[in-house]
């Protein structure tokens, strides 16, 4: 659909449009909604249709919201494991997210819309967290109410150079189209190029889980840090002999440690990213000995007696 069809459809039920599109962005669907927010904007009537179109807009939004609220309160870590792996960048692990959500409290719904990565996991993180439903509906609309106004009040205040945008695009379609992919591709190769570098990154030496075991039970035992969420932990319980620690203290969590002595990494997240990037860290600041936790907590789970999995 181009922009004159898009223009078209939502002179012909705006309402809708706008509602379908950014319900299905909150969802986690890759349709980018403040383009429409923008158009639909310009071309409301009057400050009443306005007003309705942004009802509409924080509607959508908190339905979204809610949908992944409840699947976060029923299947916990399993739904932020899940959403986490669909990264393009996969040291953009869940239990930094669930680290920022927990610093900022409710008040991180409201910003969540504006911070990429962080709009669809902030609501799944809220349910898995028990947040109060009555506060996490509260705070959700005002983010919702906030990313969507500004967009269409936008629209509306600059409706004649967005009318004179859409004109030129329209007259100048095939280069505007080669801006678009040119954006894309420097967008895409930007991200490629951040997987890239994590791999590269990914070159620290693991430890697997039969050496780990053997390790913990000699002297000296090493440090074993635990950098899973607190979502997970208070789920599944603390291991035995770990230090909890997060990636925004971790020299706090190693600070007592003699840095000539080994220190293993273990998180929860796709391809062990947050333990190599804790492991990497850990060695840049001078610790002699680190290494991640090949397989992370599903091998460390594996590898418990059936009785205490």
């Amino acid at each position: 659909m181009d922009l004159q069809q898009l223009s078209q459809t939502l002179e012909r039920d705006a309402l809708g449009v706008v509602f379908i599109n950014v319900l299905l962005q909150q969802l986690g669907l890759p349709v980018p909604a403040v383009p429409t927010l923008l158009l639909a904007g310009s071309l409301a009537a009057t400050p009443g249709a306005l007003g309705k179109l942004a009802a509409g807009a924080i509607l959508a939004s908190v339905l979204a919201d809610w949908g992944w609220y409840h699947a976060g309160k029923r299947f916990g870590y399993r739904v932020l494991s899940g959403l986490c792996k669909l990264s393009i960048n996969p040291s953009s692990c869940v239990s930094q997210t669930e680290a920022r959500f927990l610093r900022w409290g409710p008040a991180s719904l409201v910003v969540a819309k504006f911070v990429p990565g962080f709009s669809t996991v902030a609501p799944p993180i809220a349910g898995a967290l028990r947040m109060h439903q009555p506060s996490f509906l509260i705070a959700a609309g005002a983010g919702g109410g906030l990313w969507a106004g500004l967009a269409l009040g936008a629209g509306w205040l600059l409706r004649d150079t967005v009318r004179q945008v859409i004109a030129a695009l329209e007259r100048n379609t095939t280069e505007a189209l080669t801006v678009v992919l040119v954006l894309a591709a420097t967008w895409l190769g930007w991200k490629f190029w951040q997987k890239y570098r994590f791999r590269r990154l990914s070159a620290v030496p693991r430890i697997g889980i039969d050496e780990l075991r053997a390790a913990l039970a000699r002297e000296p035992r090493p440090l074993l840090l635990d950098l899973r969420g607190a979502v997970m932990v208070a789920q599944t319980g603390p291991i035995e002999g770990a230090r909890v620690a997060e990636h925004s203290q971790l020299e706090q969590a190693v600070g007592d440690w003699p840095r000539n002595q080994p220190i293993v990494t273990l998180c929860a997240c796709p391809q062990d990213a947050g333990a190599i990037l804790a492991a990497r860290r850990l060695l840049d600041l001078g610790y002699l000995s680190v290494r991640p936790l090949d397989g992370g907590y599903e091998a460390w789970l594996a590898s418990q007696p059936q009785g205490q999995r």
